[in-house]
């Protein structure tokens, strides 16, 4: 069981530094749930309740609102890029 747990979040930690070397690459066609995965590994925290945007919240305080329309425009990529940097 420990074993299925620990493999899981090693894919995770996988997924998301992919997705975030991807981002980097190129910022265009994301979708919101790939930047919730990239924050959730970077201990960024968001909110999301029925709202147009998502407010991704870093430990500092600093925020980022994200129109949760699909896909993000790659504006919205580079300054989420930038909030992770400072995390």
């Amino acid at each position: 069981m420990r074993s299925d747990i620990a493999r899981n979040i090693i894919a995770s930690m996988n997924t998301a530094a992919k997705l975030l070397k991807a981002m980097g690459t190129n910022p265009l066609d994301w979708q919101l749930a790939q930047l919730q995965t990239v924050a959730r590994q970077h201990g960024i925290d968001w909110r999301h309740e029925k709202s147009s945007h998502c407010v991704f919240v870093r430990k500092d305080g600093k925020t980022l609102p994200v129109p949760a329309r699909r896909p993000i425009k790659p504006i919205y990529i580079k300054l989420f890029l930038e909030l992770l940097e400072g995390a």
